[in-house]
């Protein structure tokens, strides 16, 4: 792991000067955003094309980098994801445009650094990086949860591939003499920028079952909620019934969560035959809401 960390460090100096500034992207569409960088700078090197980063509503942030002339992950292939992950230049690795996090790909192996304030080190659990995995085809995907960054919603970011890394067999140590990289955004141009975006849970109704109203006799309404971030059925919350007949507001016997469904019971009078009885269901979970609104003449 201390090899690991020399190259975490020796990279981007030599890279720093490519980072500076903010750098647009090229398209966005529904959390995803593509990003192109310039192709064909040295034939020998790694060629970074397209990088395509996106979330879910999870907060699971994908970086996608494409690297067509590196179609397998090699031994002496390195990967860098260095992200500005306050969006704030002035904290962070000055030398990495204010880099908080590195996440190195090398040696078949993960790994997530976080800047110490001198250096980009990694303790036992520190940062966590339990939802750290990746791919390679044609290129890299890696994927981490954005709580693992720092819970951030904006940030900056670059990649570096480097080849012709050698590996002393001895001592493990790394030599980088006669390595060639490519940095993505090119020279000059800076971070590229990134913004989470997660759409705001909701209740989802999956089920509603309303009995028939009938003079004398008791109705039963039922309202089955899930989140839909989680799929989770709401199991508790607050009930709201309202039911009416004509101008009239009657009152429910029952308002509350029964066997995961909201449940409302009202008493309808004899006399209402012939009626219509107009009700609705709301329930209420951590702010969430979902409201179902029924009519039927009472038999």
């Amino acid at each position: 792991m201390l090899a690991i960390a020399v190259v975490v460090v020796a990279v981007p100096t030599a890279a720093s000067g490519a980072l500076s500034g903010t750098t647009a992207p090229t398209r966005v569409a529904a959390n995803t955003t593509t990003y192109q960088d310039s192709s064909g700078e040295n034939a020998a090197a790694p060629d970074i094309t397209t990088l395509t980063v996106s979330n879910n509503d999870a907060g699971v942030v994908s970086f996608k980098v494409d690297i067509p002339n590196r179609p397998t992950l090699t031994q002496d292939l390195l990967l860098l994801v260095f992200a500005d992950t306050d969006a704030n230049p002035q904290t962070g690795d000055p030398d990495s445009l204010g880099a908080d996090y590195v996440i190195q790909i090398f040696g078949g192996e993960a790994a997530l650094f976080r800047w110490d304030g001198a250096d980009f080190t990694r303790r036992a659990g520190d940062p966590p990086a339990t939802s750290l995995i990746f791919t390679y085809q044609g290129g890299v995907t890696v994927t981490i949860s954005a709580a693992e960054l720092g819970n951030t919603k904006r940030f900056g970011f670059a990649v570096i591939a480097v080849s012709g890394i050698v590996i002393d067999p001895v001592t493990g140590d790394l030599d980088f003499t006669n390595s060639v990289s490519d940095v993505a955004p090119a020279a000059g141009a800076g971070l590229y920028a990134y913004e989470v975006k997660i759409t705001p849970p909701t209740l989802v109704i999956r089920r509603v079952t309303v009995g028939k109203p009938t003079a004398g006799k008791p109705l039963t309404a039922r309202l089955v909620a899930a989140r839909s971030d989680t799929g989770a059925i709401v199991q508790n919350g607050r009930v709201t019934c309202v039911g009416r007949i004509g101008t009239a507001r009657l009152r429910a016997q029952v308002q509350r969560v029964v066997a995961g469904a909201a449940t409302c019971r009202w008493n309808i009078p004899p006399a209402a035959k012939g009626k219509r009885f107009r009700g609705s269901v709301s329930v209420v979970f951590e702010g969430l809401r979902a409201t179902e609104s029924f009519s039927s003449r009472i038999g």
